[in-house]
């Protein structure tokens, strides 16, 4: 007894497996078309109903009664299977979403696996250590390239008092040598008169007259 009532819920041994996400959403999917079907056969007789019934109404009032009756349950199937599309339609969302999840969830739990598999070999400490080696090391190509670059031995302690008047030498060298290319001006002066000057005399007897 109690094994027939382990085969009715499924129990013991014979328990079937439970479908994938995607197997049972393949069957929702096939129930769901198959529905339609018969959703469209249905609107189509309750078409036909209403013709028989509207041809018999004056007529036959019996038969116009009777078409209207499996008008009628017509319309109840119809309005049943409309709710279980519903549902089904519901519970292939629902199915959808959670397979949806899973894979999502499935690729998230892959790509921790692999972050600590690429931290596993790494340790915090030796990498704070590492990176305060390269720090160092570059500290010491900085001052190594700057030794490099600074031109010792190659006039760089002359005394800076001996150039400035090394300069100064050079900037009177420079003046003297423009004055003596300018030349003496006297002889570019006009020369000086040998006899008096006319208007001298003439003032001279303007003041002879001015006594008289």
């Amino acid at each position: 007894m109690s094994g027939l009532i382990s085969k009715m819920f499924g129990g013991g041994k014979g328990k079937n497996k439970a479908p994938t996400p995607q197997e049972a959403i393949q069957k929702l999917r096939e129930t769901e078309e198959m529905l339609e079907k018969k959703q469209a056969f249905l609107e189509k007789k309750i078409d036909q109903e209403v013709g028989t019934a509207k041809k018999n109404a004056a007529k036959n009032k019996r038969a116009a009664l009777q078409a209207l009756k499996r008008k009628k349950r017509y319309e109840k199937q119809l309005q049943q299977i409309d709710g279980t599309l519903s549902t089904i339609e519901f519970q292939r969302e629902a199915l959808e979403n959670a397979s949806t999840n899973t894979e999502v969830l499935n690729v998230m739990g892959n790509a921790a696996k692999a972050l600590k598999a690429a931290h596993q070999n790494m340790d915090v400490d030796k990498v704070h250590d590492l990176m305060d080696d390269v720090a160092e090391q570059q500290e010491i190509a900085n001052e190594i390239s700057e030794a490099i670059s600074n031109p010792v031995g190659f006039g760089q302690d002359a005394d800076e008092d001996d150039l400035m008047a090394e300069l100064e030498e050079l900037e009177q060298e420079e003046l003297d040598q423009k004055l003596l290319d300018v030349g003496p001006m006297v002889d570019n002066l006009p020369a000086v008169p040998s006899e008096p000057v006319p208007v001298a005399a003439s003032k001279s007897k303007y003041l002879v007259n001015m006594c008289l």
